[in-house]
């Protein structure tokens, strides 16, 4: 029994097809499927069954997977160690973010994470939250930075900072006229939301949900995955929309004077570094949620004053 066979029967349990395994693995499909069936051979059971697609673990076959991920991460561990002992932040780092995050995060930190740690070769992909959550558990992402609490009993998530909602609103309409909003003035009639999928859609539902429900809103019903898309409308268009701070930041001063703030407490969004419950590369996590808080306004990374809105399922 060898690790590169342990690799590839978890490769084949992730991915459910040998041909995509070893596409992964960076091997031919034979050779692949050659180790497996030695490891077989060896333990005297079939691990996975080739009659079905996808191709399924056998019910041994799912107790040795997991095993089998557990070694895998042990021996990762041992490198980890020596890393730690030689104070060096070096590997690969797989990482997924949210849509309505990331460009306006990102930018921020990754030049400077990348020249203080040349070592590390750094992933990025951009996936709504039940794909990262998936991917986590798949351990296809070593981390994700996503909205929380996210209530699952196989990740762990660590805050990092608290980033308010706002509102963004035509001159057009009477949010407008006011100096801070409460969630009460929202009118459901006037607002554009991202589409179905965004968990900052739920959360800006959930600000206002003792005031309205979802139901027929306008004669136009409009979906987008885009902040951006959000604020234009707003500025081509009448009503209001909510946006996240960090959106702010590229904002003229004719943009600025159409956001308000919410009365204190104020909405927000825990921002969390979220891994597998049983995650490696600390050192690696640890460094990159280091960067990312020398780049958010102090005012962020207290909760005083503010309180984080759950993410709730439209019903």
């Amino acid at each position: 029994m060898t690790t590169v066979q342990l690799e590839y029967i978890v490769a084949v349990d992730t991915y459910r097809s040998f041909v995509v395994a070893a596409e992964k693995c960076f091997v031919t499909q034979p050779t692949l499927s050659m180790q497996i069936q030695k490891l077989e051979d060896e333990l005297g059971i079939k691990l996975f069954d080739r009659s079905k697609l996808p191709v399924v673990p056998t019910e041994i076959g799912v107790a040795v997977v997991a095993q089998a991920r557990i070694i895998l991460k042990e021996n990762a561990r041992i490198r980890e160690i020596i890393a730690d002992q030689k104070k060096e932040v070096q590997g690969n780092l797989k990482v997924g973010i949210i849509p309505t995050l990331a460009p306006y995060l990102l930018p921020r930190i990754l030049t400077g994470f990348m020249k203080k740690y040349p070592k590390v070769k750094l992933e990025v992909w951009e996936y709504p939250t039940e794909q990262i959550m998936q991917q986590l558990k798949q351990e296809l992402l070593d981390c994700g930075l996503l909205a929380t609490p996210l209530h699952n009993p196989h990740l762990e998530e660590h805050p990092l900072f608290y980033e308010s909602f706002v509102v963004y609103t035509s001159k057009s309409n009477p949010l407008y006229d006011k100096k801070i909003v409460k969630a009460e003035d929202l009118d459901i009639k006037d607002v554009w939301l991202l589409n179905e999928g965004h968990c900052m859609r739920n959360q800006v539902l959930n600000i206002c949900k003792d005031k309205f429900t979802m139901g027929d809103n306008r004669n136009l019903e409009y979906n987008t995955g885009s902040v951006e898309t959000l604020k234009r409308m707003v500025d081509l268009n009448e009503g209001y929309t909510v946006l996240p701070e960090l959106s702010l930041q590229d904002l003229n001063s004719k943009q600025l004077n159409m956001v308000r703030y919410f009365k204190t407490p104020e909405p927000v969004r825990e921002i969390s570094i979220v891994t597998h419950r049983h995650f490696i590369k600390q050192a690696l996590i640890e460094a990159f949620s280091k960067e990312i808080l020398q780049h958010v306004p102090e005012k962020m990374k207290a909760q005083k004053n503010k309180k984080v809105v759950e993410i709730l399922t439209e019903q």
